[in-house]
């Protein structure tokens, strides 16, 4: 039997952690009535809070009834409720917090076999990274979906899942090291440049972090960039001081090496900038020549000897197709004061008595942080060399994923990062066996947050867009630890034993401001608020911030209008 609301009267409880209290807002959506004679009586027995007012003496009396969650409510406490100016507040008092150790040993229990509310409590399960990499490692192979249409989005299976490298290890490697003890300068370098040079995306490997999985572009299909073989090279701001290949040396490179443009690794042809081709990658080993190339040392104020420079400020000008094999060494004419000296890269052989070794643009993007998954990005992990792209369904053009690429439309590290949020493991979608399904952007974007809060120790967050690094969204951390669940109210001449069953789910507090379409002043305003407060600065993709708008604005219809608005901001909820 269908419960139906003809008063269009909605509820809110809410609780706190750690809190013996639950607060019910009730309020009418259409109107402001005025309340009289108002009670509220607990009927424990068929978990339900009988609400009666009358508007005015010539009216009679109104019935609401409200369904109770599934908390341990003290019957002995009373109850106490008043009337505001929009809504209806009543209290109640728990015998135990929700979150305390025994309300989760009941739900542990399972004493009731409702199949749907088991499945909704493992939805609300944290988002940890740690869990999904045992899962799909314990599975014989993974494809992935796209939410939105259910097109798979892999060639194959994948079997082989690692996790992914934190783009903030190096402050943790020099912490670890010890920056004022010299004698681990060298050891540090060296380890350094090895992790560097063991970095890639390569086929059939899936990396996981906490908000994406990051594929090599082979193994999606349907997967098209438009400077997908293009040999891709690094060219640094002027003001970044880095030394670069010389424009004479870039025509040697493609006078000596010529034979050697892109690898096609899906036809097993390689072809080259003379028009030859071969039948495979091995065939690039035979020639027996190794492609030298020589380092120009520019004559400018700020040039600066090539020896002087860190192996980490190296990098290698020319990146290897997809698909092309690792055991090809380029050899490396460098100037040193000694003269000139030959280097082999990039085998782990040749790096144990390498001088000096180069780093590819990839490794050395991952070196500087600037290689994460564009899901939240910090200040420290933008570069102005990569460019975070977005990556669409080929099949329906959702958006579902980013990929880094520079000077082109090439991923960097021939890696493409799907979030989590917008794909699935398995069909159908949502389903008891989407591994996914508990991922969503709301939740990936306050679980990012409320770690932010955590180790940064700021509750103000500015969201910038990626690309313009415009605000776009402000927002405010009021309470990270709140339980919420609303609803349409019950009438009272339904049966009186069909009862919604309900769950708190957890829910952060937030006020927060839509920043997208400010004026110039209201700009500096806010600039100004981000200086004086030191508030946090994130940046995301424009597309993601429009979404997480439009579902914070979404929520402020669980409250009434008069708790929407604080401090020139509005008041509303996200899940946690």
């Amino acid at each position: 039997m269908s419960l139906k609301n003809p008063e269009k009267w909605r509820f809110t409880w809410e609780t706190q952690s750690q809190s013996p209290n639950l607060k019910l807002f009730l309020f009418n959506s259409q109107s402001k009535p005025s309340v009289h004679h108002l009670q509220a009586q607990l009927n424990l027995a068929k978990s339900h809070l009988l609400v009666t007012f009358t508007e005015n003496e010539e009216t009679s009396e109104v019935s609401i009834r409200v369904p109770i969650p599934r908390v341990l409510i003290d019957p002995e406490s009373p109850v106490n409720a008043k009337a505001s100016d929009d809504h209806i507040e009543v209290k109640l008092v728990l015998l135990l917090p929700v979150d305390h150790p025994l309300v989760s040993t009941f739900d542990l229990l399972n004493l009731s076999d409702e199949i749907e509310r088991n499945e909704d409590l493992d939805l609300l399960k944290p988002l940890i990274m740690d869990s999904d990499l045992k899962s799909l490692s314990s599975m014989e192979g993974v494809h992935f979906y796209c939410r939105s249409c259910s097109n798979r989005l892999t060639r194959s299976p994948l079997k082989q899942f690692v996790e992914m490298p934190s783009v903030n290890w190096p402050e943790m490697a020099d912490n670890w090291f010890g920056g004022c003890c010299c004698s681990f300068g060298g050891a540090s370098e060296k380890l350094v440049n090895r992790y560097a040079h063991a970095y890639a995306c390569p086929m059939g490997v899936c990396m996981l972090n906490s908000t994406a999985v990051t594929l090599c572009s082979d193994d999606l299909a349907g997967c098209k960039f438009s400077e997908k073989y293009r040999i891709q090279t690094y060219k640094p701001e002027q003001e970044s001081g880095d030394e670069g290949l010389s424009e004479e040396a870039m025509r040697d490179f493609e006078t000596e090496s010529g034979r050697v443009t892109r690898c096609d690794s899906q036809c097993g042809v390689i072809h080259g900038v003379n028009g030859k081709s071969g039948s495979s990658c091995s065939k690039l080993e035979n020639h027996g020549e190794n492609v030298k190339f020589k380092v120009a040392e520019e004559k400018t104020n700020s040039s600066i000897s090539l020896s002087a420079l860190p192996a980490s400020d190296l990098s290698e000008k020319v990146a290897p197709g997809p698909g092309c094999c690792d055991s090809v060494h380029h050899t490396q004419d460098y100037t040193d004061e000694g003269g000139i000296h030959d280097v082999c890269g990039p085998s782990l052989e040749d790096q144990k008595t390498t001088k000096a070794m180069e780093l590819r643009i990839n490794q050395r993007s991952f070196l500087n942080g600037f290689l994460g998954d564009a899901f939240i990005a910090r200040s420290y992990n933008l570069s102005t060399d990569i460019e975070w792209k977005q990556f669409v369904c080929p099949q329906c053009s959702s958006l579902i994923g980013a990929y880094p690429c520079a000077n082109g439309d090439m991923p960097v590290d021939d890696g493409v990062r799907l979030f989590k949020c917008y794909i699935s493991t398995s069909l159908p979608v949502g389903g008891p066996a989407d591994l996914f399904r508990k991922y969503t952007l709301e939740r990936m974007f306050t679980s990012q947050l409320v770690e932010s809060a955590k180790d940064e120790l700021s509750f103000r967050t500015v969201v910038r867009d990626l690309r313009t690094k415009s605000p776009m969204l402000q927002i405010v951390l009021v309470n990270p630890n709140s339980w919420c669940c609303s609803g349409d109210c019950l009438d009272t001449k339904s049966n009186t034993d069909s009862v919604l069953k309900l769950d708190l789910h957890p829910v952060i507090k937030v006020l927060f401001s839509d920043c997208s379409s400010n004026t110039e002043s209201q700009l500096r305003v806010l600039e100004d608020w981000v200086t004086k407060n030191q508030a946090d600065e994130v940046f995301m993709l424009a597309h993601l911030i429009k979404e997480l708008i439009e579902t914070i604005a979404s929520a402020k219809v669980e409250f009434p209008p008069s708790c929407t608005f604080l401090q020139g901001l509005s008041f509303s909820s996200m899940p946690r």
